[in-house]
C-alpha cells in the first residue's frame, strides 16, 4: 500500500507542514441529551453514583481526548441546530428563525446553493455519508416526477426531490425527522409501538413506508428496529470507504432520547432495553436512560470498528489514530431535572443554558486532541464553543480556506475555528455565541416568538455574561434587551442584571456585538 507523503508549502517566508493523510471525521450526534446524561460530566453535574447514568463508551472517547463544559448548541430545537451545524450559519439568519420543520415532509431549509459540511468536505476528496435523522426538510415526488405538495399526492415509489444527497452527503440511510412524528398522521401515531410513517430513506430512494391508504411498501418502520438498522448502515459506510482507502466524514444523527422512549433490545448482540445502569451499578429501570445509553452503545461499536481495523492509507497503524471523532447534542435534554440537565435553568427549547449548553467531547491522536488512552483522564475546557465552529474547525484542520464573505461567497458565515481549543492550547476568547429559541418570549398572540442571546466571556468587565435580546432582533435586527445574566457568579440565571448599572459595560458590549453581528453580510466571523 502507497504511504501518503507530506505536503510541503511556501507562504510567505516560512516553510509549513500539512500533516497528511487528511484525517477521517465522524460527528456522533445525539438527540434531546443534557450535561447531567452522560456519567462523562459526573463531577461538573455534581450527581450522585445513584442517580448518574453509566455511560462507559462516552467516558472512553472523552478520557481519549477532550471534554468542554461550555459547549453549545446554536439553538435548542431539532431542525435550527441541525442547520447551523451543516452551514456554519445561525438559523435565525433563515427562513426558520425558531421553532422547528413539521410534516412528513417540508420544504428544504439548507438553500441549494449554500455550502455544507459535507460539501465542503467532498470537494476536499472525502466520501461522505449520513446515517439517521435529516429533519432539515426534503420533497417526495407525484407519479409525473414532480414535486409534490404532501403526502396525499405523493408517489413513494419515486426518488425524493431534496435531502441529504442533494447537499453533499454520498450514501444516506435514515429518517425524515424525528421518529416519534414522522407518519403522516403526525402527532396521532406518536406512540412508542409506531409502525406507521414515510420510514426508510436510502439515498434519495425510500426502502420502507407505510399508511393506513393504499400507500404502503412494507412494514419494515417499527420504533424499535431503528437502532441496530443504522448500526449496519454505519458499518456499510465505513466499511466500503475503509476499503476505497479515502478520507471518509460519518455523520450519524441519532435519533435517540427523543419521546416516545423506546430502545431496541439489543445492537450486534450488546443488550440495550433494561442494560443501563447508575454509576453505582443498579439497574435503572426506566425507558428513557435505556434509550440514552443505546447512544452509549451505538458509539461503542464505531470506536470498536475504528481501534480494530487497520487504516488504508497509514499502514500498520488503526483507523482510530488518524480519526477526528467528535461527541455533541442538538440541544438540552427534553426533561427537566437536575440528573438530566445537571446545574442549569430550563432544558429542551428554551434560551436559558439548559435548553443550548450541551455534551461536547472529542478525540483525535494524531492531530493531538487527546492522547488516545482510554484508561487515563482526558483534558477539560472550558472555552467557549458552538456546534456551528466546526465548519471553520474541519477548514482548518484540511488546510481550505472558508468562503470569501467580501467576494460575497456564501459559507460559514458564523463559524471559528477551534482547532487551538481542542489540542487544549491557550487561545483568545471566542468571538460571542448567538443561541436562540422561544421559550422565553411573550405568550402575546402578536409574538413572533423568538429570543436571542448574546453570549461572552470576554466583555469589559469580568465575568461570563449573557443578553436576552427580544424576536424583533432575529427578525429585523432590532435591539430590545429583556434580561442580562452573569454566569459566572449566577450559572442557573436567577438575577436579572438588565438594571444593575455595575453591570452596563457589559450590557453595553453585548450590544455593540449584536449588532456587529446583524451587520455586514450577517458574519461573526
Amino acid at each position: 500500500m502507497r504511504r501518503v507523503l507530506p505536503i510541503f508549502l511556501l507562504l510567505g517566508s516560512g516553510l509549513f507542514v500539512l500533516s497528511a493523510p487528511k484525517p477521517n471525521i465522524i460527528i456522533y450526534f445525539t438527540d434531546d441529551m443534557g450535561l447531567g446524561d452522560t456519567s462523562v460530566y459526573q463531577d461538573w453535574c455534581g450527581n450522585s453514583d445513584d442517580v448518574q447514568l453509566h455511560t462507559p463508551n462516552m467516558q472512553r472517547l472523552a478520557n481519549m481526548g477532550i471534554r468542554f463544559t461550555d459547549a453549545h448548541s446554536p439553538h435548542s430545537r431539532c431542525s435550527t441546530s441541525r442547520y447551523a451545524l451543516m452551514t456554519g450559519r445561525y438559523c435565525w439568519r433563515s427562513s426558520l428563525k425558531h421553532w422547528v420543520l413539521f410534516g412528513v415532509q417540508c420544504d428544504p431549509l439548507i438553500e441549494k446553493d449554500r455550502p455544507t459540511l459535507a460539501t465542503f468536505l467532498r470537494q476536499s476528496g472525502y466520501r461522505t455519508g449520513m446515517v439517521g435523522k435529516w429533519h432539515l426538510g426534503l420533497r417526495y415526488r407525484k407519479t409525473d416526477g414532480t414535486v409534490s405538495d404532501g403526502w396525499d399526492d405523493a408517489d413513494l415509489t419515486k426518488g425524493i426531490a431534496d435531502g441529504p444527497n442533494n447537499h453533499g452527503f454520498d450514501f444516506f440511510y435514515g429518517i425524515s425527522r424525528s421518529h416519534p412524528t414522522s407518519g403522516p398522521d403526525g402527532m396521532k401515531r406518536n406512540t412508542p409501538d409506531q409502525s406507521i410513517g414515510p420510514g426508510w430513506i436510502r439515498n434519495s430512494h425510500i426502502l420502507g413506508a407505510t399508511s393506513p391508504t393504499s400507500k404502503k411498501l412494507d412494514g419494515s418502520y417499527v420504533l424499535k428496529g431503528i437502532g441496530p438498522k443504522l448500526h449496519r448502515a454505519s458499518l456499510e459506510f465505513l466499511r466500503r470507504t475503509n476499503k476505497e482507502g479515502n478520507p471518509f466524514f460519518l455523520y450519524f444523527a441519532s435519533p435517540s432520547n427523543h419521546t416516545p422512549h423506546t430502545p431496541c433490545v439489543a445492537i450486534a448482540g450488546q443488550k440495550v432495553t433494561s442494560a443501563s445502569k447508575f454509576v453505582s451499578g443498579k439497574k435503572t429501570g426506566l425507558k428513557r436512560l435505556d434509550f440514552v445509553y443505546e447512544n452509549d452503545v451505538q458509539l461503542g461499536l464505531i470506536l470498536d470498528y475504528l481501534e480494530r481495523h487497520e487504516d488504508p492509507r497509514n499502514p500498520g497503524h488503526k483507523l482510530i489514530e488518524n480519526t477526528l471523532v467528535i461527541f455533541a447534542s442538538d440541544n438540552g435534554s427534553e426533561n427537566r431535572s437536575k440528573t438530566y440537565t445537571g446545574p442549569l435553568r430550563s432544558n429542551k427549547g428554551s434560551t436559558y443554558d439548559g435548553g443550548h449548553r450541551t455534551p461536547f467531547f472529542a478525540s483525535w491522536p494524531a492531530g493531538k486532541i487527546g492522547d488516545g488512552n482510554a484508561k487515563t483522564p482526558g483534558q477539560t475546557s472550558r472555552r467557549l464553543l458552538a456546534l456551528n465552529d466546526l465548519f471553520a474547525t474541519f477548514g482548518e484542520i484540511i488546510g481550505k480556506p472558508l468562503p470569501d464573505l467580501a467576494k460575497g461567497e456564501k459559507g460559514a458565515e458564523d463559524s471559528h475555528s477551534q482547532l487551538a481549543a481542542l489540542r487544549g492550547e491557550k487561545t483568545s476568547p471566542r468571538a460571542p455565541v448567538f443561541p436562540n429559541d422561544h421559550n422565553e418570549a411573550s405568550k402575546k398572540k402578536s409574538d413572533k416568538r423568538a429570543v436571542v442571546a448574546v453570549r461572552s466571556n470576554a466583555t469589559p468587565i469580568p465575568g461570563q455574561w449573557k443578553l436576552f435580546l427580544d424576536h424583533r432582533f432575529a427578525y429585523n435586527g432590532d435591539l430590545h434587551p429583556i434580561e442580562l445574566y452573569n454566569l459566572a457568579i449566577d450559572q442557573k440565571e436567577q438575577r436579572n442584571r438588565l438594571a444593575d448599572p455595575n453591570a452596563k459595560p457589559a450590557l453595553d458590549f453585548l450590544l455593540k456585538e449584536a449588532i456587529k453581528a446583524k451587520g455586514d453580510g450577517g458574519s461573526t466571523r
